[in-house]
């Protein structure tokens, strides 16, 4: 399992606006989540870097270390199982008791997402980094349940087959449902998952960033801007000029990184 150097478990926290390490509660995981949700993008840009320079080895960001590495250099963030085993080795390094789960997106019935359950005092919590809804969901496999959120609405179903979480899409108002599956798997399974997807993944062909701001969420889908309110959501397209400044500006990612992105042809 992959632990974090003190050092480096400071200075995320640092980064994710946390004065002082969280409690082992309810409140404390909310916290951390929160924080979490509105500091760390979820994004493909490190990835489509890796895949159009066609470099070997892991895909960038499976480690927590070289994931928190990138976040605190670039503000970069990544896709479901980078983010999912970062997260999961900052909680443990907080205190936390949290396992890693796989889970189908869209329920296509193969273990395509990577989420995480926390336990604390007997329930258990499902925190997911790519899901992003600000407050841990409270588990219930009985009975189905909701989380009233004009922008990040959540609605959990149980069923024969499975938990499923139906969670609010940033690039439009439906909800997409998310069936949990495999509870626990190891980091292994995780780094295997991510390796399959160099091959098949939505998030391989264009550029996809998403992160949260109080009672508004921004995408970038290709070189379209989209941001979600209780309102609605809203559209709009960039140019070339646009698109690099609103990256850095607006979201936070480095210029580095993403003149790099840009050399490549990959901010389209």
């Amino acid at each position: 399992m992959s632990e974090l150097a003190p050092g480096l478990v400071d200075r995320v926290l640092a980064k994710l606006g946390l004065a002082s390490d969280p409690e082992i509660d309810v409140a404390g995981l909310s916290r951390l989540y929160l924080a979490w949700c509105r500091a760390v993008p979820f994004d493909n840009v490190r990835k489509r870097i890796a895949l159009l320079e066609g470099r070997p080895g892991l895909l960038p960001g499976g480690r927590p270390e070289d994931f928190f590495s990138a976040f605190l250099e670039h503000g970069a963030g990544g896709t479901c199982w980078p983010s999912s085993n970062a997260l999961h080795a900052l909680l443990g390094a907080c205190g936390f008791e949290a396992r890693r789960i796989s889970a189908s997106m869209a329920d296509r019935g193969e273990p395509n997402h990577g989420s995480l359950v926390v336990r604390l005092a007997g329930q258990e919590w499902l925190v997911d980094s790519s899901i992003l809804n600000e407050l841990p969901i409270p588990l219930s496999r009985h009975r189905p349940s909701a989380l009233d959120d004009a922008v990040h609405p959540i609605r959990l179903e149980p069923a024969d087959a499975g938990l499923s979480i139906h969670w609010g899409r940033s690039v439009s108002s439906d909800t997409m449902p998310c069936r949990l599956m495999d509870d626990p798997v190891d980091e292994a399974f995780y780094l295997e998952r991510y390796e399959i997807s160099r091959g098949v993944s939505v998030f391989n062909a264009s550029l996809y960033v998403r992160k949260n701001f109080p009672g508004r969420l921004v995408s970038f889908a290709g070189n379209t801007r989209f941001e979600k309110t209780a309102s609605g959501v809203t559209s709009r397209a960039l140019d070339s000029d646009e698109l690099p400044d609103a990256l850095v500006c607006e979201l936070g990612l480095s210029r580095a990184i993403v003149a790099r992105l840009a050399a490549l042809g990959g901010l389209g």
